[in-house]
């Protein structure tokens, strides 16, 4: 019996994006079936409500194995509702968001190759939407939980050893943030003992910042921990390193459940252009493959799209003069010979 997979295409590029993954997506046949569903800002300011997310979507959500979603677009400002992403990930429990850091051939590389992973826990910190405010002060609430630590802190030892490395690097400021941070950090150290194997490092997030400047092959081959807001600031940085947030795709797991999606934005100025780069939501759908069983398919689309990369033919972002769609279907086409 074939898996089911919720399709949100997005907003802005992401629709282009979605139509042209799904492209590559078929060349492998997998079998799996694609159930297309609302979600996101154009569709919110059509018809309104408290949430990004209609009442239909959260209902095919629930009935599906995984979520493969393009950018959306967050409107900002008191009483709009939170980002979509956000919605789904608490919603559905999908504590850990996932971004492989890591160079391809050919590409601009601006302080050399990196190959690491970050795991960002996707569910609390400043990210809860806790707010309030009285006369002429606004309060945010960070929310750290003891439990939720411990659950993104086994992924993280978990996901060094099923790639076989050796090192957690855990990124905190505790000496400034005693509470919250101190608790994230003892929980880390806690789920730390059961991997004696693994090496645990610790960093106070504004000089990890300067070190993934510095020197950022110091964390190849290594796991970069940390809480919401800091990992995702971070995970931004990183994509740097790797010459375009076009290339770095990402996932959220939960316990039975997990959504695939672009680590970038909407990019509403660049809608309909077919212009962006392709990179990220497809290698966010092969991992989707992977994920479902579809190794053979996932496989192909991953060395196909850095066989693509390394010969150049790619978008204006990597310094070549491909459109979306052209660098797809040369993606698509390679998979296909791939396979055979």
């Amino acid at each position: 019996m074939g898996k089911k997979v919720a399709v949100i295409k997005g907003d802005g590029v992401g629709p282009e994006l979605i139509d042209a993954t799904l492209k590559v997506l078929e060349v492998t046949n997998p079998d799996i079936e694609t159930i297309v569903c609302d979600a996101g800002m154009e569709w919110w300011e059509k018809h309104g409500g408290d949430s990004l997310i209609p009442d239909v979507t959260w209902d095919v959500l629930k009935e599906t194995d995984a979520c493969f979603k393009g950018p959306t677009t967050t409107p900002g400002g008191e009483g709009t509702p939170k980002s979509v992403a956000v919605s789904i990930r608490q919603g559905l429990n999908l504590y850990a968001n996932v971004r492989p850091i890591k160079t391809f051939p050919n590409t601009p590389k601006p302080l050399g190759d990196v190959n690491f992973v970050c795991v960002r826990e996707g569910t609390e910190g400043l990210y809860s939407g806790l707010e309030t405010k009285e006369d002429d002060t606004y309060i945010a609430f960070r929310k750290i939980t003891k439990s939720a630590s411990e659950k993104i802190a086994k992924f993280a030892f978990e996901e060094a050893k099923r790639r076989g490395w050796k090192t957690v690097v855990v990124i905190h400021k505790s000496n400034i943030l005693k509470l919250t941070c101190g608790a994230f950090l003892n929980a880390v150290k806690k789920v730390g003992e059961n991997y004696p194997e693994i090496e645990r490092e610790e960093y106070h997030i504004d000089n990890m910042a300067q070190q993934l400047i510095k020197n950022p092959q110091l964390f190849n081959n290594k796991v970069l921990l940390s809480t919401n807001l800091f990992m995702d600031v971070l995970s931004e940085e990183c994509s740097a390193l790797v010459g375009s947030i076009g290339l770095v795709y990402s996932a959220n797991f939960g316990d039975d459940y997990a959504m695939f999606e672009p680590a970038h934005g909407s990019a509403p100025k660049y809608a309909g252009k077919d212009k962006v780069n392709p990179t990220a939501t497809i290698l966010a759908g092969a991992w989707m493959l992977e994920h479902l069983g579809e190794k053979e398919g996932a496989n192909a689309i991953f060395r196909a799209t850095e066989d693509v990369i390394s010969e150049g033919k790619v978008t204006y972002d990597l310094g070549g003069k491909a459109t979306l769609s052209e660098m797809a279907g040369e993606i698509a086409k390679r998979t296909a010979d791939i396979l055979g």
